[in-house]
């Protein structure tokens, strides 16, 4: 199935600021984040960001904050923002796909995108905007969550997939302003 923008919210799960620093390859990890934010928000994707326990874990990262204004923001403290319910009043509710990235992969991003999945979604999972601290459970996670029906795809897929088609102002814009 190919991933459609009228179709779509990306879903952001916990880039925050105190569990940020131990994300192995947090660089690219936040970098791509902040690049799917800013696609979306240039297509009219909706947002969604959770928060896992901000008080503890710390705020979502300024530079994604700062592409995700727009954006619903939602606390949780299930492992699973599904199983929270704190997405139940957000546009992942009303999208029939979901294009997940954030943190850890193998906990939250996995637990949330299982559950989701399970919900009757259509899961996408960034792969490069997606980590854990160590990368063996990441790629356990993705592993997993593949054999569950949940598709696991590159940031070019999400932008290309989005746009369906070149020749646009919109392709233009995009293509020269994200895709390098």
């Amino acid at each position: 199935m190919l991933m459609n923008r009228e179709k779509s919210v990306l879903l952001i799960i916990d880039v925050q600021a105190k569990l940020a620093p131990f994300i192995h390859d947090k660089d690219a990890v936040e970098a791509n984040c902040v690049w799917l934010a800013q696609v979306a928000e240039r297509l009219g994707v909706p947002i969604v960001v959770t928060e896992h326990f901000p008080d503890k874990i710390g705020a979502t990262l300024d530079s994604v904050r700062a592409v995700t204004g727009g954006a619903q923001y939602v606390g949780k403290q299930c492992f699973s923002a599904q199983a929270d319910g704190c997405l139940a009043s957000t546009a992942v509710a009303d999208c029939r796909q979901v294009v997940m990235c954030g943190t850890e992969a193998h906990v939250c991003v996995q637990q949330t995108a299982l559950d989701l999945r399970w919900a009757g979604k259509e899961v996408f999972i960034v792969a490069e905007a997606a980590g854990s601290r160590d990368p063996a459970n990441r790629d356990l996670a993705f592993a997993r969550m593949r054999s569950h029906g949940i598709e696991i795809v590159s940031r070019e897929m999400v932008a290309f997939e989005w746009l369906q088609r070149g020749g646009t102002e919109l392709f233009r814009e995009v293509n020269r302003d994200f895709i390098r």
